[in-house]
């Protein structure tokens, strides 16, 4: 869906809105506004004893948008760490979503000095093989207890015995948005209910889809659900279209895994339980009953449905797993092929993960993550409750929610690639949501099976490709 492609781009953009900045930027509060630079962030007892010394180092960050503030936005902790506590600071280079591969590429030839660039999917291994990043190996002690929690992710994307992502946060998991007013109005248990009790998995959520669909008056079209989900499927079961032992790619998509999270794509799609239509927050007519996304779209949901009593869980567990693994993206940065500046890129990479982790730092982040934002005219447009921002917060506990990562998302446009007709898509792009939208993508098979055997192929001759690279 086009749709799609523009949110995953705004995704890249927004990685980490929840954690590091505020949903809104001002809030009614007896008589005065508040803005988020009402919200302090000391950084003078922060010490930088046995750190590199890179003061005056200028970091060159290329991207499509700035980690410095702009206008009237205050500096994120990480900026404010790095320049108060390191005295050095960021440089931004401007590209575009569309030119910023071709720009980097350019940029490390040419010998221009570029240090840093946006993690995304496709980072590793095929921007690795392509000679654009540099392993964080002899910059990052992993070892420090600075990186308990996100360890096991760094070990995950480790390639070829090298740590080229060392994610600071987990971001924008895919999540199920729901009214506990309809809940209530429909009699169906709260999924909130069922998470703490381990039952909200497929088979709750099935039932509960089934059951709001069938109690539709007659003339009235009722759906289950809507939104971008079919990824989230697939991974709750834990396992993987690519698989990585440390050495050597392998092709998974025959898995029994995959296949009951596929069947049960189709299940959704016979049953007319999925409305393919885009929604940009949650609907407010009443006709869904579930809204799969990344929570960015909360803020405005809760304020386009002040009355239906919005909540957030995770993706449903997959009834054969013991965990909640859960498609999530990553807080992370590239340090840039050639790049002299390692110490100061790695030395950002603690900043951002000092204020995911330092309390008085969460504090302040949750503060400004609950102010209002309210237009000229006095009107609140967006806003988080503290209910659903505590909640969101045990999601990024890897002892409650297993992230999940595919290298398959990681090797280039025939396994990845969000083109609008079936046989042009990348594989993970049809595996992750082809049955559910067969009416956007012109020659579309209606079962798992027939789709395996269509691509199978081509995974076997890209991982053959990479792992001829290694």
């Amino acid at each position: 869906m086009k749709q799609i492609k523009r949110m995953l781009a705004m995704l890249s953009a927004l990685t980490l809105a929840f954690s590091l900045t505020a949903c809104g930027e001002t809030e009614q509060s007896e008589g005065r506004t508040k803005s988020e630079d009402d919200v302090a962030i000391a950084t003078d007892n922060v010490s930088n004893t046995g750190d590199p010394d890179i003061t005056g180092q200028e970091i060159c960050w290329l991207a499509p948008y700035d980690l410095n503030p702009t206008g009237n936005a205050d500096r994120s902790v990480a900026v404010s760490l790095l320049e108060d506590v390191y005295g050095a600071h960021i440089k931004y280079i401007a590209t575009t979503s569309d030119s910023k591969f071709d720009d980097l590429a350019n940029l490390i030839n040419s010998g221009d000095q570029v240090d840093m660039f946006p993690y995304e999917w496709d980072a590793v291994p095929n921007g690795v093989t392509k000679g654009m990043y540099d392993p964080l190996d002899d910059y990052i002690d992993l070892s420090d207890p600075i990186w308990d929690g996100t360890r096991d992710i760094a070990e995950t994307f480790k390639y070829n015995g090298h740590y080229y992502v060392v994610p600071f946060a987990t971001s924008d998991p895919l999540a199920i948005t729901y009214s506990r007013e309809m809940i209530s109005e429909e009699g169906l248990k709260d999924p909130y209910t069922l998470y703490q009790k381990g039952e909200w998995n497929w088979n709750t959520f099935m039932d509960m889809m089934k059951q709001f669909v069938n109690a539709a008056d007659g003339g009235e079209t009722r759906y289950g659900i809507c939104g971008w989900f079919g990824q989230a499927i697939t991974q709750s079961t834990g396992d993987t279209i690519v698989k990585y032992d440390g050495s050597k790619f392998s092709n998974n998509i025959m898995s029994a895994n995959i296949e009951r999270a596929e069947l049960l794509q189709e299940e959704i799609s016979k049953l007319g339980l999925y409305d393919p239509t885009w929604y940009g927050n949650f609907p407010t007519d009443g006709k869904i009953l579930f809204y799969g996304m990344a929570p960015w779209h909360l803020a405005d949901s809760n304020a386009k449905n002040p009355d239906a009593d919005l909540f957030v869980v995770p993706f449903p567990k997959d009834p054969e797993s013991k965990d909640y693994n859960l498609c999530m993206n990553y807080g992370a940065v590239m340090l840039v092929k050639n790049s002299k500046r390692g110490d100061a890129v790695a030395t950002y990479i603690k900043c951002a993960r000092l204020a995911e982790t330092d309390p008085k730092f969460k504090a302040a982040a949750k503060e400004k993550a609950l102010i209002q934002s309210v237009n000229a005219q006095g009107k609140v447009t967006g806003y988080i409750t503290e209910e659903q921002y505590d909640f969101m917060q045990t999601w990024y506990d890897p002892a409650n929610i297993k992230p999940m990562f595919d290298f398959g998302y990681g090797m280039g446009t025939l396994m990845y690639n969000e083109t609008y007709d079936y046989s042009t898509r990348g594989v993970m792009n049809n595996c992750a949501d082809a049955i559910l939208n067969q009416a956007q993508y012109e020659g579309t098979p209606d079962t798992w099976a027939e789709i395996r055997s269509q691509w199978s192929s081509v995974v076997d001759t890209v991982v053959a490709e990479y792992n001829a690279k290694n």
